[in-house]
């Protein structure tokens, strides 16, 4: 790989993808060595020798912290105890898969892989990341896609799409979907907790 492209500032308003094939665990767990955290909008989703690189638009960063300053608004209204982990690299060598989730949470305390898992969907990956997190064992994946959750539940034969979250059952999730306004930040949020107060 030419270390000058990785040194070429992104493109803040396009998403980019690309995938390779034949990537060893290994390779994998370097690349996310000399990778640190110098390029955060960089997410690499590994499965089973396929690795995505993807570059997130300003767009999908506002969204995704967006959608974080909710859901722990709503935990804090609710007074449900979490530990938030954000974008941290999860990764099982076992299983061969290893992501980044756009946010993410663990309910009660911190735990190895985390409870739920949030992704931003603006342009259709090249990996399946439900795959990834089924491997890693995340209870709950939220995709947030086209103004609305799509919620994937964990299950033995893998994850079901659901119309409600299995682990915050008392959320209404087309009221949270109505406060996901990046423009507004500051102001969706107080209007999120005053309708959540309700």
């Amino acid at each position: 790989m030419d270390a000058l492209l990785l040194t070429q500032p992104p493109d803040l308003d396009k998403e980019r993808r690309i995938l390779l094939h034949g990537v060893s665990w290994s390779q994998y767990e370097s690349l996310l060595d000399v990778l640190g955290d110098n390029f955060p909008t960089l997410r690499l989703s590994y499965l089973e020798g396929m690795l995505e690189i993807m570059t997130n638009s300003s767009e999908h960063e506002e969204l995704k912290k967006m959608i974080g300053m909710l859901v722990e608004a709503y935990f804090q209204e609710t007074r449900t105890r979490f530990h938030a982990g954000g974008s941290t690299t999860f990764r099982r060598a076992a299983k061969q898969r290893g992501l980044e989730p756009d946010e993410c949470y663990c309910l009660g305390q911190k735990k190895e892989f985390p409870d739920l898992a949030i992704e931003v969907i603006i342009t259709s990956g090249l990996i399946n990341k439900l795959e990834i997190y089924r491997g890693l064992g995340v209870a709950e994946v939220w995709q947030w896609q086209a103004g609305q959750f799509l919620i994937y539940h964990l299950r033995s034969q893998g994850y079901e799409l659901t119309k409600t979250s299995e682990l915050l059952p008392d959320l209404d999730m087309a009221l949270l979907a109505q406060y996901v306004k990046p423009e507004e930040q500051f102001d969706a949020v107080m209007a999120f907790r005053d309708a959540i107060r309700r």
